[in-house]
């Protein structure tokens, strides 16, 4: 190997000196320093050190000039110092983030001190990288530079605890049939995860009383409020009802409120039918589904809600319940239904309880035996089992919030159907209804005759997050 030793290098024209040519590699031995307005190791700036990057996981002696991965995840470690010189400079950093956990002691060299002590300084932050410079026998190593990981993070994910819990994929669902609270542990960052899809259905209404000889309108089914961008495939049932982003989640507790449906079976000729109750997780409320109309009776109208309340028989639209009330967007529901006149009978049959995302129907009027003169329930939302395997299956889609069917008014008795996502169907003959689905927000089916209106169906709460990539 040749050496060639010279005092100085100078440019034989302007101020620049190359080394050497593009690929070519210089080695600079340990402890080479350039003095110019300061001194720098390994022609690095002033201060700084050679990071090693072989992973230390047991004790050693650190060399002035050069910087260590420390892996405490198996225990504690102790490292010798370099012995004390002048501007020497040694750093270390924390590879597993286990210095809380398993600690760094810093053993001094003789009597050089560290920041003006004799004790060794035990390094217990997680996280954390610094660096020393020695300076003089009097203080000795002093911390120039530290810092955090943490303040350059990564992609973080969600963590989180509470209903029944399940794993699709990448994400995690927690569903909620009753009351409780979703605990959130981590929040995640944009990076990786902190968005909280959603999808919350209220209680629905219960469906309208017979009054001894005719039918009433269907229950609305529950407000059905849903968010989920990550969610495929690109169009689904439920897809139009989307909120365009989740929330954003912190680390606290989320109480979950799950509405009841409305309770059936009310006296003939006094309130026919109830509302059902509202389901809650952080700002997001889903309002009851309105209760069914009952025959001619003032006040027996369809009620407002979540979905709409069919409207009660003999009615004309004005006698529908309202639904997304109150107000929201997307919107939660759908208006109850009302039918055409049925020119055999002179009479109008009830209306169909709404649905999340089809108003309740009223059947066309018309002649003859098995006619239902009463509408079927509007269909509710459906989503793909990657929300989870709960809800009311219905080919690919779990759905939720449909609307309850109404019965007729003299003629043929109906039993008109309740829409998807847990609709009771009307009761024939003189029959009670049929009950909404537990936790899918289904609307009850109408009494007819000397039946009752069934309740309608409790609701839902499902919550779905990125865990992993």
């Amino acid at each position: 190997m040749s050496e060639v030793k010279v005092n100085k290098i100078s440019p034989r024209s302007g101020t620049t000196v190359t080394l050497g040519d593009s690929g070519d590699t210089f080695t600079i031995p340990s402890g080479a320093t350039i003095n110019n307005q300061g001194t720098a190791t390994n022609f690095g700036p002033t201060g700084s050190v050679s990071w090693q990057t072989t992973v230390k996981s047991a004790g050693f002696t650190a060399v002035a000039g050069e910087g260590y991965f420390v892996d405490t995840t198996s225990g504690g470690i102790s490292v010798n110092l370099p012995a004390g010189t002048a501007g020497a400079v040694v750093g270390f950093s924390d590879y597993a983030q286990t210095f809380d956990t398993g600690n760094l002691t810093l053993v001094q060299n003789g009597s050089d001190k560290v920041g003006g002590t004799t004790v060794n300084p035990v390094i217990t932050t997680e996280g954390i990288a610094i660096t020393l410079v020695f300076v003089d026998s009097t203080k000795g190593w002093i911390v120039t530079d530290s810092g955090l990981q943490s303040e350059a993070p990564g992609a973080q994910y969600m963590a989180a605890s509470g209903g029944t819990e399940t794993t699709c994929g990448d994400f995690k669902i927690h569903t909620f049939t009753g009351p409780g609270t979703f605990c959130v542990s981590a929040a995640g960052n944009a990076a990786g995860n902190n968005q909280m899809e959603y999808a919350v259905v209220a209680g629905a209404g219960s469906g309208g009383n017979g009054d001894g000889t005719h039918g009433g309108g269907g229950g609305g089914g529950g407000g059905f409020r849903f968010a989920s961008p990550s969610l495929a495939p690109v169009t689904y049932p439920a897809k139009p009802l989307a909120a365009p982003a989740g929330l954003t989640a912190t680390v606290q507790g989320y109480p979950i409120v799950i509405g009841a449906g409305g309770a059936g079976g009310n006296t003939p000729g006094s309130n026919y039918s109830n509302n059902g109750s509202n389901s809650v997780f952080s700002t997001i409320t889903s309002a009851g589904g309105g209760g069914g109309g009952g025959e001619v009776f003032p006040g027996d109208s369809g009620k407002d809600g979540g979905s709409g309340g069919g409207g009660q028989v003999d009615a004309r639209a004005p006698d529908v319940g309202a639904g997304n009330v109150p107000s929201v967007s997307p919107a939660q529901g759908t208006p109850g239904g009302f039918t055409a006149n049925n020119p055999t009978c002179g009479y109008i049959g009830g209306g169909g309880g709404g649905g999340a995302i089809q108003a309740g129907q009223g059947a066309p009027g018309g002649s003859g035996p098995g006619n239902a003169f009463g509408g079927p329930g509007g269909d509710g939302a459906g989503l793909p089992t990657a929300f989870g395997s709960n809800g009311v299956p219905c080919g690919s889609f779990r759905y939720y919030a449909g609307g309850g069917g109404a019965s007729s008014r003299g003629c043929v008795p109906s039993n008109a159907t309740g829409g998807k996502g847990g609709g009771g169907a009307a009761g024939p003959g003189s029959s009670n209804g049929v009950a909404g689905t537990t936790n899918s927000g289904g609307g009850g089916g109408s009494g007819y005759g000397s039946g009752a209106g069934a309740a309608g169906g409790s609701g839902i709460v499902i919550i779905r997050y990125k865990f992993q990539n």
